[in-house]
């Protein structure tokens, strides 16, 4: 019968512990430990000449242990008579200083400031729950009383929510120090066996209350304590504890391919996330080498957001290709300093053992892997805040292909590269300008080499298939040599699509809408974007410039793209934003295109549902669609026209020649003669598919 909580927020849950504690019963107090677990925290805060107070004693054993190594000073109280007695009658010839006494803690007959020490192990739990919390407040209450300045209450507790933060906010109102240590349970090979981590609370009285509160967590009984400001942050901690107990459990009780289970690591000092871990396990039926169980694999830094590393089937690929049992991957995160990957495994080897799968042998030698045993590399150029979109960096990091890229990432979803473009050195350009110089990539260049974007290379492969689908408008042939194109491009990002239509499709005029204008100042500062009379820029809502355009008449557009996010997190829809499929403003698009004209949307959506439904609704303005789907990632370009579906069959056959055709018309058509576009239009649209 499963005890644990499904989510570090069901600890915060009465009914959660209200079944706990009546599943367990009477075993309950077990998982409280013994002395052997608690004795190095008592004795931190305990000294043996102390006189201390232990309230609801029941009958336990840890006073006879105390008592045992010297504390000769120990009054032992409890409301049961029964326990008391028996107690007495247990202790009268092996420990005859042993007092216990029949007492209601909440009302004793201790003189004020007579305790040097006040132990508690469980009664606060078991008396939070009764009347609202009025009996435990008065049992501290009293504890407060009879403490000496300079005096103690230790707590051994399970810290459900409710009794931690009525223990923590009494003792923080009357001005005492608060620290908790929690002392992490050793796992066992049943589900039974397992105890959520015992948490010892602290807490000191001050001859004058403290004018701020003093707050404090440690991990073990000799952990630093890590400094908290408000109760809810210590509150917080404490779930953190406890949901890793529960993963520790899970992890070594069994083996779930399916599963993508977390933890992000902070660090010790500042508290910032410094590491996040996903564990992967081999899928049901894997030949795994006998000797290869368990292993870490460290992502490069700027690889993060991979889909090698960041989906779930990237990391079964990845785990797979291993060939390990477990993979435990682990992502670096922003602005924490990594000297190498020596300093990396020395800092998770003390942990990962916890996270090891059933069966591991405690002194198994568990391999660090990596690409090229290298860490990758990222520097922050930039940081700012938008009005729109909120905080945001830009950074530069190098690619496992030893190149380096700029990217754009908005800090209210990291895992997500907002614009990539390559950097490549101004040196290179240059020479690349002389004449009878092969054309090669670009050569690896580093942080210190003027830097300057490739404007003819596109980082997403969405960009590279809404650039091959004006394929289907006949560029490069013969007939439409001196044709102009006008494109309407909804979303800016960093500027590399729109300046890679300009930089190489003849004749193009681009009209660019971006909601956001810090999001322009951005791509003009950063991404090399310099908008002129063939490239312009409107600054607004994307769907008023629709309506706009529509209802001003006149002007037309052979491509209208969609490439705007949703920042609407909550829908299965990433990309675009749902008001934008809907049938209205598809119409107006639809009005908008000229007869040749295609629409071209970016479309990124989970949910099937979802998915069929803005499939339908495209589908009822345009007759055609085609798909391509890009590997690797939810994101697929639909290719809609107006034109009958047969019609677009029929087409499909010759696209080989229209791509040559596009693709020598990029290549002629260099406004730069030093930079040309990386792209391969006929494989871009080789598995393209009506839907």
């Amino acid at each position: 019968m499963s005890l644990l909580p499904r989510t570090a927020e069901e600890f915060s849950s009465a009914e959660y512990w209200e079944r706990f504690f009546k599943k367990r019963g009477e075993k309950a107090f077990e998982w409280y430990g013994d002395y052997n677990k608690l004795c190095g925290v008592l004795h931190k805060y305990i000294k043996v000449q102390d006189k201390v107070l232990v309230v609801g004693c029941g009958n336990s054993e840890l006073s006879e242990q105390l008592y045992d190594v010297g504390y000769k000073h120990l009054t032992n109280i409890d409301i049961s008579e029964t326990v008391v007695t028996h107690m007495n009658q247990r202790n009268a010839d092996r420990r005859p200083g042993l007092a216990f006494h029949q007492v209601d803690a909440t009302q004793t007959p201790y003189e004020d400031a007579s305790y040097q020490a006040a132990l508690d192990k469980g009664t606060l739990d078991a008396m939070a729950s009764e009347e609202e919390g009025a009996l435990a407040r008065n049992m501290l209450t009293e504890v407060g009383r009879v403490l000496k300045v300079g005096g103690r209450y230790v707590c051994v507790t399970l810290a459900q929510e409710s009794v931690i933060k009525l223990a923590v906010d009494h003792f923080v109102q009357l001005g005492w120090a608060v620290r908790l240590h929690c002392l992490q349970e050793e796992t066992g090979p049943d589900e039974d066996s397992f105890a959520l981590p015992v948490f010892v609370l602290v807490c000191t009285k001050f001859r004058q209350p403290m004018p701020m509160p003093i707050l404090e967590m440690c991990l073990g009984e000799d952990g630093a304590p890590v400094r908290h400001t408000q109760v809810s942050e210590l509150l917080s901690a404490v779930r953190e504890h406890q949901a890793y107990s529960v993963l520790r459990k899970r992890l070594r009780t069994g083996t779930d391919a399916s599963s993508n289970l977390s933890l992000t690591l902070c660090h010790a000092k500042t508290g910032l996330p410094r590491y996040t871990l996903t564990i992967q396990d081999s899928l049901p039926g894997a030949k795994v080498p006998r000797p290869n169980q368990f292993a870490v694999f460290i992502v490069p830094q700027g690889s993060e957001t991979a889909w090698l590393y960041s989906s779930t089937e990237g990391r079964r690929q990845l785990a797979a290709s291993a060939n390990f049992r477990r993979l435990v991957i682990v992502a670096m995160h922003r602005n924490q300093e990594y000297n190498d990957m020596e300093a990396v495994q020395s800092e998770l080897s003390p942990m990962v053992m916890d996270l090891a799968p059933p069966g591991m042998p405690a002194n198994h030698q568990v391999p660090f892997l990596s690409v090229g045993g290298d860490l990758g590399w990222r520097e922050e150029v930039s940081r700012g805040v938008s009005q729109l979109s909120g905080e945001f960096i830009v950074e530069n990091v190098k690619g496992e292909d030893g190149q380096l890229y700029r990217r754009l990432v908005f800090m209210s979803n990291t895992a997500l590269v907002q614009s990539e473009s390559r950097l490549v050195s101004s040196n290179t350009v240059s020479s690349q300008k002389k004449k009878n110089k092969k054309k090669a990539k670009a050569a690896p260049v580093t942080s210190s080499s003027p830097l300057s974007v490739d404007i003819g290379f596109l980082c997403c492969a969405h960009h590279e298939v809404m650039v091959a689908a004006l394929a289907l408008l006949g560029l490069g042939l013969p007939q439409n040599k001196d044709v102009p194109v006008s494109v309407l491009l909804v979303g800016l990002g960093g500027g590399g699509l729109p300046q890679f239509l300009r930089g190489f499709v003849p004749n193009v005029t681009v009209e660019v809408v971006e909601l956001d204008p810090d999001v322009l100042e951005i791509a003009k500062t950063w991404f090399g974007f310099q908008p002129d009379d063939r490239l312009t820029v409107t600054v607004g809502d994307g769907l008023e410039r629709i309506c706009a355009l529509e209802k001003g008449g006149g002007r037309l557009f052979d491509a209208i793209m969609f490439d705007v996010d949703n920042k609407d997190s909550t829908l299965g829809m990433s990309c675009p934003p749902t008001a934008f499929v809907e049938t209205p403003i598809l119409q107006k698009v639809s009005s908008l295109l000229t007869p040749r004209g295609l629409f071209i949307l970016n479309l990124a959506c989970r949910d099937s549902a979802l998915r069929k439904s803005v499939l339908e609704r495209v589908n009822g303005v345009f007759p055609t669609i085609l798909s391509r789907k890009i590997e690797e990632e939810i994101n697929e370009v639909l290719l809609c026209s107006r034109g009958d579906k047969e019609t677009s069959v029929s087409i499909l056959p010759s696209l080989n020649q229209a791509a040559k055709n596009l693709q020598s018309a990029l290549n002629s058509n260099r406004t730069e003669p030093n930079r040309r576009p990386h792209i391969d239009i006929a494989e871009l649209l080789k598995n393209l598919k009506v839907v």
